[in-house]
């Protein structure tokens, strides 16, 4: 079987075999209207790891429903301000990483969040009513017994546009250069999280698996 099955031309142009849901921007004009609703209540707690270079925040956040997310910041010291800022999402049942992975970006002058996806490997709360780590299901959570504004992966999106927005109003960052990257599952939270923010200005994402 061919890897590109149609030519060039309409492979642009296609859009799937699913159809869109008439009311899919109602949808996510309701969704965004309750992320705004939130009190995100900010919480930056400086991390046990630290650099010369570089301050290490554990910050958190309260997404929808509820859930407290947690995500490791980091920023150059003595960089220029305001200064770029990244958003790194990571794959499905992974976590934010470790502390040096996210250093390069500081050594160059950006800053950068990586996000726990909540119920995940990481430290944001899953508040759909199980304990620990929940990823098992995450796909389908809400479609059984519950509705669409009850889906997982709703909040999930939610949280990805709520960073963005909470990094934009970061003093040191400069809202006009924001970038969102990620692999696998991170790939796909950096479309949604492009989608929603629109102030997002560039993707990098990766389907690595």
């Amino acid at each position: 079987m061919p890897l590109i099955d149609m030519p060039i031309e309409e492979l642009v142009k296609y859009e799937g075999t699913n159809p869109k849901p008439d009311d899919f921007d109602l949808y996510w004009e309701r969704a965004l209207k309750e992320m705004k609703a939130v009190d995100s209540q900010v919480e930056l707690v400086p991390s046990d790891f630290q650099v010369p270079f570089a301050e290490c925040y554990h910050l958190y956040f309260t997404g929808v429903r509820g859930a407290r997310i947690h995500c490791k910041y980091v920023k150059p010291k003595n960089g220029q301000k305001p200064h770029p800022a990244v958003i790194q999402f990571h794959g499905y049942t992974s976590n934010s990483g470790e502390w040096a992975g996210l250093l390069s970006f500081a050594s160059l002058g950006y800053s950068v969040v990586a996000m726990d996806v909540r119920g995940q490997g990481g430290y944001s709360e899953d508040t759909g009513g199980v304990k620990g780590n929940t990823h098992q299901g995450h796909i389908i959570r809400g479609l059984d017994n519950q509705g669409a504004d009850d889906l997982l992966f709703r909040h999930i999106f939610l949280d990805t546009a709520q960073i963005a927005r909470i990094v934009m109003e970061l003093p040191e960052v400069d809202e006009e250069k924001v970038i969102a990257t990620g692999w696998s599952q991170g790939g796909a939270l950096t479309l949604a999280c492009a989608a929603l923010e629109p102030r997002i200005k560039k993707q990098h994402l990766s389907t690595r698996f």
